[in-house]
């Protein structure tokens, strides 16, 4: 099946509702006005995350999402995982779809870390023999050997961050969807890191990452999308230099923690 993400007039909002028992400051100004308390008349003010976007992706497209912060990259590639519904008009993925966005989102601190692969597998929507068929290879990759057999909240931070990128990226998926590059553990697991993203990125027909990283963007990405305040300001394809801006087969890994927009 051809790997697809269509999008047409996709708009978000979030509502803001006010509590108007807990306004102190209304209540004073209805009283000194000779006004009634009262709930509001249901006109909520709204915050327009993503507004009217329109794109076409395709296979082979590696997509490269800009912009301030609070611009809606966030925003739009938790629509692209299927984590927020478009407020109105509508997006159509088609192909299996994987994301990156907070690897340690799931981890249960009391369970093992055996036991947290078999749970965010789970989460993930593999089946449990898929998941037995890859505990294996996971464990080999974290470096973390017996401390596997114990509760997660004995981990170091550095430790759970190995253990939750080990099991985000042990999945094959047609879309993969990125906050950012992911920068973990020291130097040397940091060069195993960027090995498998490679890896992961490449099987992937179609991919999607949001950086503040114009090197990473220029190196990774075949394909442009500014955002500005919920709506596109540029789309635009990548040209690559003549020279290779990074030594082939390697990719940068930023340090910059993805930004919440």
């Amino acid at each position: 099946m051809t790997s697809h993400i269509l999008a047409k007039d996709l708009t978000v909002e979030f509502p803001i509702f006010e509590n108007s028992h807990r306004s102190l400051k209304k209540k004073v100004l209805n009283l000194s006005t000779g006004g009634t308390i009262g709930n509001d008349a249901g006109n909520h003010p709204v915050v327009c995350a993503l507004d009217g976007l329109n794109f076409d992706l395709h296979d082979g497209e590696r997509v490269g999402l800009v912009g301030h912060n609070g611009s809606g990259k966030t925003t739009l590639l938790r629509v692209l995982s299927g984590i927020y519904a478009p407020t109105r008009g509508a997006i159509d993925i088609r192909g299996k779809t994987a994301s990156l966005l907070d690897v340690a989102t799931g981890v249960d601190p009391d369970a093992t870390g055996f036991e947290n692969i078999y749970l965010r597998g789970i989460m993930n929507g593999f089946k449990p023999k898929a998941i037995k068929s890859k505990v294996e290879e996971i464990a080999e990759f974290t470096e973390l050997g017996e401390y596997l057999n114990l509760p997660v909240r004995t981990y170091s931070s550095g430790m759970m961050l190995r253990l939750s990128f080990a099991i985000s990226t042990s999945i094959d998926a047609d879309i993969l969807i990125m906050d950012e590059w992911l920068s973990v553990g020291d130097a040397d697991f940091q060069e195993k890191a960027a090995a498998r993203l490679k890896a992961l990125v490449d099987r992937a027909s179609i991919l999607v990452i949001a950086s503040h990283s114009p090197d990473l963007i220029a190196n990774v990405c075949t394909r442009k999308i500014q955002l500005e305040h919920g709506k596109i300001v540029a789309d635009e394809p990548i040209v690559k230099p003549e020279e290779p801006a990074a030594a082939p087969g390697s990719f940068p890994i930023p340090s910059a923690e993805p930004a919440n927009e």
